[in-house]
């Protein structure tokens, strides 16, 4: 089993490398490169837009520079010819005060009100800038000058045309076919004035073509780049597929192989389309397949190999499968829709491949193992998330085997209670540590009384568990295996933690306690220190030791005689009371009360039931009781249910009794209303 179990994990192991190279890796790649390409041919558009408007702008900032100089000496000189000097650049401006007020206007003040301080590639110094309210397009941004493409783009669409009517003139003549305006302030005056003249952003064709002949080339490099990429992707597919038929072909048949089966078989169970279906796993085996070898040849039984592979192939309904696992063994995945439709369906494929040869008679045999339905709450189908095809398969081997030896076909069912009982033990031991942590388990009080006076003199602590998946679960459906893992003696720790702490609560609230006994299980006596480590437990909560009884049950006594023996006295020194539980069940009862120093001795249920008139039972009961009184030990009697065995008891002695006549088990809500 662990071999076969190192087996699927080295073909998952594999096909999952191969897988690696799955096309939608590559388109994904492809994807993100072609984003990046698309990022960095933007931004390089962008800086180089940026580059070409810092440029040329420069070129009109010297103008508007050279503009503002001759108005400046002007003024000094007082020339009255400075307005004429200034329409000869053929520039727009105006000059206004340092209150922003217009002093003097040449052409169209079509400044916007947006303004910021940029620099200039060639210059070091800033410049005031205005966007143009009509030509917005060139704008300030982060310190530079910036071109929104967007925008401008729009407007040649909508709005825009060539400033020349002819534009072959305007490539013939080398003139500007685009001209893009922004506003640029010079102090003048000794800053007392500004001049802001109007610098025009201008393009030919020539430098149009230029562009998209730069952008053109960058889109074909970046569609080789895709190209080659989504290539590169697709003769990955190839390959990959080319390489997984390989990995799930069996040699022999040509069909399925083992590593199919493991690989697929679960995603075919689990796959959303296959909600509505039942699903049986199937173990087949050629069951004389090694003597026709030995006899004939092992090319001989390859070829029936293959005959079988191609009759159960043939047998094959939607979303079933089938596979050769190698030396005549094959796996089958089929729909059934109830156990006899699908036995009588085995029993014929069987009957066929028993005569697939004239020749020779054959003999198969088949272990199933049965999967339901997923269902919700409302019942309805939902994918089966929790099957496991490698248990379904081992259950299905499992079944096979247990048909026995032999040489005839046969088929077997994986037995469905064993399933379940499976299916609770795992389920019990994921949810156990988190149970504890999130104090799911509760303590129920079952109360003892007096039979005489019919006082409360004791109660016992019994354990519930509360899940919030399965609600209220009976002790007997956990104890046993937490018995057997060892966590019992966790669930100990934890009873005899709650119960101190209910103890001392209500010996707060003034209450008059009666001892509770709290089991101990025989797992737990192995420890030599479990007296210290109960008396730390419930000293560290302040409840006195009278109030808390240990209980053993019988069996304890049959391990290590003098480590039980040791504990008990070190529990006694300490102040606790401790009780044998289910006297009278084991065959060493006596022998037991001879050696140990036992506080409390509690009868077995099972002396009072059955008939209430039954001699015997109350000679027994009534020496039990002799017995214990003899040797200075109260008496319990569980399981008491009716008058009768309450007068008995109460004739004979008994000192409590514990049992539905007077209480059932409750929380301890209850038992504190029943206490005060």
């Amino acid at each position: 089993m662990a071999d076969k179990k190192e087996g699927r994990s080295k073909s998952e192991k594999r096909y999952r490398k191969i897988r690696r190279s799955h096309i939608w890796t590559s388109i994904v790649e492809f994807l993100v490169f072609s984003v990046v390409l698309a990022g960095v041919l933007f931004f390089a558009v962008q800086a180089f837009v940026s580059y070409v408007i810092d440029t040329k702008i420069g070129s009109e900032y010297e103008k508007i520079q050279y503009m503002a100089r001759i108005y400046d000496n002007g003024l000094k000189n007082n020339d009255s010819n400075i307005y004429n000097l200034l329409v000869e650049e053929g520039h727009d401006y105006v000059i206004t005060g340092s209150d922003g007020s217009r002093i003097h206007l040449n052409g169209e003040d079509t400044r916007g009100t947006q303004s910021a301080e940029v620099t200039l590639s060639a210059y070091d110094e800033k410049v005031l800038v205005y966007r143009d309210s009509k030509r917005d397009f060139i704008y300030p941004k982060n310190g530079r000058l910036s071109l929104d493409l967007r925008e401008f783009a729009e407007w040649m669409r909508d709005e825009g045309k060539w400033e020349e009517k002819d534009p072959d003139y305007a490539l013939a003549h080398n003139t500007s076919i685009i001209n893009l305006p922004i506003w640029i302030s010079i102090d003048v005056d000794n800053g007392n004035k500004h001049f802001i003249g109007k610098a025009v952003f201008s393009s030919n064709r020539r430098d149009i073509n230029l562009f998209i002949a730069l952008i053109g080339s960058l889109a074909g490099l970046m569609g080789i780049i895709l190209i080659t990429l989504l290539g590169a992707g697709v003769r990955n597919f190839i390959r990959q597929r080319r390489m997984l038929s390989l990995f799930f072909t069996d040699v022999v048949t040509e069909g399925h192989n083992q590593t199919w089966l493991l690989v697929k078989g679960e995603h075919m169970i689990r796959k959303k389309s296959s909600t509505k279906n039942r699903f049986a796993v199937v173990s087949l085996k050629f069951v004389n397949y090694n003597t026709f070898c030995i006899c004939h040849s092992v090319a001989e039984g390859d070829k029936i190999l293959c005959r079988i592979y191609h009759l159960l192939s043939g047998k094959l309904r939607k979303y079933e499968t089938c596979s050769h696992l190698g030396l005549g063994a094959y796996g089958l995945i089929l729909r059934y829709n109830s156990e006899d439709e699908l036995r009588q369906r085995l029993g014929g494929i069987i009957g066929e491949l028993e005569n697939i040869d004239s020749d020779h008679k054959f003999y198969f045999r088949a272990g199933v193992s049965l999967t339901e339905k997923a269902i919700d709450s409302e019942g309805e189908p939902v994918k089966p998330k929790n099957i496991k095809f490698d248990t379904e398969f081992n259950h299905a081997t499992g079944a096979r085997l247990s048909l026995g030896p032999g040489e005839d076909s046969g088929i077997a069912f994986f037995d469905d209670k064993l399933i379940e009982e499976q299916k609770w033990l795992d389920k019990v031991q994921e949810m156990q540590q988190s149970a504890l942590d999130n104090e799911e388990f509760l303590v129920y009080y079952q109360p003892k009384y007096d039979p005489k006076s019919e006082k409360l003199k004791g109660a016992e602590a019994l354990i519930r568990w509360n899940s919030p998946e399965f609600g209220l679960i009976p002790p007997g459906k956990f104890i046993p295996i937490f018995e057997n893992n060892g966590f019992i003696t966790e669930i100990d720790h934890y009873m005899i933690r709650h119960v101190a702490a209910d103890q001392k609560a209500w010996l707060d609230k003034g209450y008059k306690c009666v001892p509770v006994s709290v089991n101990v299980s025989r797992a737990h006596f192995i420890e030599s220190d479990l007296a210290d480590q109960i008396k730390d437990m419930v000293d560290e909560i302040g409840t006195p030791h009278e109030y808390i009884e240990i209980e053993l049950t019988e069996s304890a006594f049959f391990d290590d005689k003098k480590a039980m023996l040791g504990t008990i006295s070190k529990l006694k020194s300490y102040g606790f009371a401790v009780s044998m539980d289910d006297f009278g069940s084991g065959y060493s009862s006596l022998n037991s009360l001879k050696d140990m120093p036992l506080d409390v001795l509690k009868l077995d249920a099972e002396f009072f039931r059955g008939e209430t008139n039954d001699k015997r039972a109350e000679i027994v009961v009534s020496e039990a009781i002799k017995l214990a009184k003899n040797l200075n030990m109260r008496i319990v009697a569980e399981g008491v249910e009716i008058k009768e065995q309450v007068d008995f008891l109460a004739g004979e002695g008994c000192d409590m009794i514990q049992g539905y006549y007077f209480a059932k088990p409750m929380p301890k809500e209850e038992y504190e209303q029943k206490m005060s």
